[in-house]
């Protein structure tokens, strides 16, 4: 049985995880008889969000694993203890704790880093040439640490896009449910939220996203 890293940023679209997003991944994992581990940073978040009114919590602090475990049930470990050997694929869930707590990318835009923790991460599977798969917003990481990289943020023609090919990465057109499949780079997106979705619409993405790297580790494609 194949088993699965799935890195996680806190809990909540707006300063973490999407939940919507990380379900569905989770969800799609075990519908495919694969087993799965999460991981977060166990570090305070960048910022605190109140979810109801959108707006920035002041002199609240947080702790990405310790949220992002709401989502695990529990069961999640520090990211610092992620080993690429132990996994078949890594995958990532969007989120604007993403931009945040995994990198800068809400803060800086096209002159972001990755945070040291998630790029040692990255660069170990990709490095072992295994697959790695993003939702949402998390293939920016991707193109910002893989050379050459094909990924989606769904939409051509905005600065998402632009940013992703001054990386020197490559970015491709979506829909919903769709994703982009680089299978020379092994990395393997979809856009989820970056569009106008549904439930479903996510679903859908992650489920595909999910059948594409077994298709991919299965020498089916």
């Amino acid at each position: 049985m194949k088993k699965f890293a799935v890195v996680l940023a806190g809990c909540g679209r707006k300063d973490g995880a999407e939940i919507n997003e990380a379900i569905s991944l989770l969800l799609s994992i075990e519908q495919h008889d694969c087993q799965y581990q999460c991981f977060a940073p166990n570090r305070p978040q960048t910022e605190v969000v109140d979810h109801f009114t959108e707006k920035q919590v002041k002199n609240e602090e947080r702790n990405i694993m310790v949220e992002a475990a709401r989502i695990a049930r529990g069961k999640i470990m520090p990211i610092e203890q992620f080993k690429a050997d132990d996994y078949d694929a890594l995958f990532f869930t969007g989120g604007y704790g993403v931009a945040k707590n995994l990198c800068d990318y809400a803060y800086k835009g096209v002159a972001m880093e990755v945070k040291p923790d998630v790029t040692r991460v990255i660069l170990e599977m990709h490095e072992a040439g295994k697959p790695i798969g993003a939702m949402c917003i998390a293939p920016v990481m991707l193109a910002r640490l893989i050379p050459d990289a094909c990924v989606t943020l769904g939409s051509e023609g905005t600065p998402d896009a632009d940013n992703v090919r001054e990386w020197g990465a490559n970015h491709v057109q979506t829909e919903n449910g769709d994703v982009c499949a680089d299978y020379e780079k092994k990395v393997f997106t979809t856009p989820a939220y970056m569009l106008d979705a549904t439930l479903k619409d996510v679903y859908d993405g992650a489920y595909n996203m999910v059948e594409a790297v077994l298709d991919f580790l299965d020498g089916k494609i």
